[in-house]
């Protein structure tokens, strides 16, 4: 999978893409999970996650009933890289559990190292503001993936987001099916 991201990225041509790529295949984006415990984790997590938010990400601008006018270059940032906040972010720590046998063993886990606390979207169109530059759609479609599971004051900013770029819509529902119909 490492490969195939890599070569979606590669093929969006945008400038600074290759020092991006240099920066994930340094960091743990390829072995990170996606989350503690939610969805996708376990070691690789995130990228299989980032990659079927943008499968279904693409299928849902194809098969739309609105027409999205978004270049596939930008389906492939938005989804692949949505949430790349989370790289270096998951640590593996131990605690004990009792086994099959009732037997107390040390067993891994993951947990927070949150070294850049900036947020969630926001800290993704950061991150990768450092290396490329982003179109508005991408921006918004990143900064909102999030959707009403932010904070309720957010609700109304949320909405316009969602009229004034309707991709934004898209990559939530994406990202909310990755998670929940395939736990990804």
């Amino acid at each position: 999978m490492e490969q195939e991201i890599i070569e979606l990225l590669k093929s969006t041509n945008r400038t600074g893409m290759d020092f991006l790529i240099s920066f994930l295949q340094k960091s743990d984006f390829f072995k990170a999970p996606a989350s503690t415990r939610f969805h996708g984790s376990f070691e690789g997590g995130l990228a299989k996650h980032s990659m079927k938010v943008y499968e279904i990400l693409k299928q849902k601008v194809e098969t739309s009933v609105k027409e999205i006018n978004v270049p596939n270059e930008s389906l492939i940032i938005i989804g692949l890289l949505h949430d790349i906040c989370k790289v270096n972010y998951y640590k593996t720590d131990y605690r004990n559990a009792k086994n099959a046998l009732g037997v107390w063993e040390k067993v891994p886990y993951y947990t927070v190292d949150d070294t850049i606390p900036y947020g969630h979207g926001e800290k993704s169109v950061m991150m990768l503001s450092e290396y490329i530059k982003l179109t508005n759609e991408e921006k918004y479609s990143i900064r909102w993936h999030m959707g009403y599971t932010e904070p309720k004051e957010l609700y109304t900013t949320i909405g316009e987001a969602y009229k004034k770029y309707p991709i934004a819509l898209l990559t939530h529902e994406a990202d909310l099916e990755a998670t929940y119909f395939y736990n990804i």
